[in-house]
């Protein structure tokens, strides 16, 4: 999702059916559909705690990206696998306890040695983990209609 002019993301979310929920970013301009899996939800798209997985990761690869390119660093792609663990919390809701992310660039034959410093610094540079590990300030409000 970019940034506005205002350093703001702005997304809006439409419950359809059931737990199915279509997302919209960006004032229209891209769409995702979420869903609880069974028995709660359809499984219609993924939930909260798989997109959270997935923002960690992208954000993650994004930064370790940028940082190899900056170092002249031929990358030939990049993959990432997130694992999102849910647990108990004392009061018995459930919560995500932890994120594993495994990031794997694909680095072009005789340019791994390039970007060694940014395998120590590109975490730093990601916004939404960082955020995640210091956490994250929620202000909820509800109007009812």
């Amino acid at each position: 999702m970019s940034e506005g002019s205002d350093g703001k993301n702005r997304v809006h979310l439409e419950i359809e059916d059931g737990y199915r929920a279509r997302v919209v970013f960006d004032d229209g301009r891209h769409e995702l559909v979420m869903d609880e899996p069974p028995p709660l939800g359809e499984g219609a798209g993924p939930n909260a705690s798989s997109v959270l997985g997935a923002a960690v990761a992208h954000c993650l690869s994004a930064s370790l990206l940028f940082c190899l390119r900056k170092a002249h660093a031929d990358v030939e792609g990049m993959g990432a696998d997130a694992e999102v663990s849910l647990a108990r919390n004392d009061r018995g809701r459930l919560r995500v306890k932890t994120i594993r992310i495994e990031l794997h660039p694909r680095m072009a034959p005789g340019s791994e040695g390039r970007g060694q410093r940014c395998f120590e610094l590109f975490e730093d540079y990601c916004v939404v983990t960082e955020a995640v590990r210091d956490g994250i300030d929620v202000d909820v409000t509800v109007a009812a209609s």
